[in-house]
């Protein structure tokens, strides 16, 4: 009597620059699959008793076993992506507190969500980048979801310990060129962000030989267009509330001066 358990494939998940690989074993899928011990035969009852055992046994030239049928391949969930600092590093200009619930709480949710929407449909086995742009425009639950994994991903990357102040090299170079002066542009910047009505995002973004500043809404991302991400800024209410209450002037300003990271714009403008 032989059995054959099935094979579960791993694949990783691709979350803005970085992969992380989730574990098949917390996926609900995982568990339905591992629970198909044998496919069931004419005939064929469980013992479920000790005096049966002897029946069983006698009988067992006479059953056929059949191996179970390998399960479909499951694509593994997606996990929330580490921060790129500790969550007190940003501190006094971003809290830990906000951190707990932007982080832990409503950037978590999106993770969840995508993980329940995704197995089963053309969307598995997607990196995160690809989700986004299939989806956008035919399925707004999971265009919603993996955007807003996408975008707060790329926010977190875009601040900094001892942040802000100005770039340099060729980056610097091209945003004097494009906006007259980097006060221009912080001005520009800021005026995207503080106008954006509602929720949403404000990014400086590199389309073709160009930099331009945009503002999306909700979940809308730059990477469903042409344009290259180099930085964001995100100015849903969950994002500065708990630090700055409806100052969302005060809390650009802030992403501006001590937090903005500029060496991950650089690094994004060079691509």
């Amino acid at each position: 009597m032989a059995f054959v358990s099935g094979a579960v494939a791993v694949a990783g998940s691709h979350i803005a620059s970085s992969s992380t690989a989730a574990s098949c074993a917390s996926h609900p899928a995982f568990f339905a699959q591992k629970s198909v011990a044998f496919r069931e035969y004419a005939g064929f009852k469980p013992v479920t008793s000790f005096n049966r055992v002897a029946k069983f046994a006698a009988s067992r030239n006479a059953v056929k076993f059949v191996a179970p049928a390998t399960p479909a391949v499951t694509r593994c969930a997606f996990d929330l992506p580490p921060l790129p600092f500790e969550k007190t590093a940003l501190e006094p200009y971003y809290s830990s507190n906000t951190l707990d619930f932007h982080y832990g709480k409503h950037h978590q949710a999106y993770v969840t969500n995508l993980n329940k929407l995704v197995p089963g449909t053309e969307f598995e086995g997607k990196s995160l980048e690809e989700i986004v742009k299939l989806s956008a425009g035919k399925n707004p639950a999971v265009f919603n979801n993996a955007a807003q994994i996408y975008n707060h991903t790329f926010f977190w990357n875009s601040m900094k310990p001892n942040g802000g102040g100005q770039p340099t090299g060729a980056l610097l170079d091209k945003i004097v060129l494009t906006f007259g002066s980097f006060e221009n542009f912080k001005t520009e910047f800021k005026n995207a962000a503080v106008t954006q009505f509602g929720s949403g995002w404000a990014w400086l973004v590199k389309e073709g030989d160009s930099l331009k500043i945009v503002k999306t809404l909700n979940a809308e991302t730059p990477i469903t267009t042409a344009a290259v991400p180099l930085i964001t800024v995100d100015v849903w209410e969950h994002a500065y509330y708990l630090d700055y209450q409806n100052r969302r002037p005060d809390y650009v300003d802030t992403f501006l001066s001590n937090l903005v990271n500029w060496d991950f714009a650089a690094a994004n403008f060079a691509k």
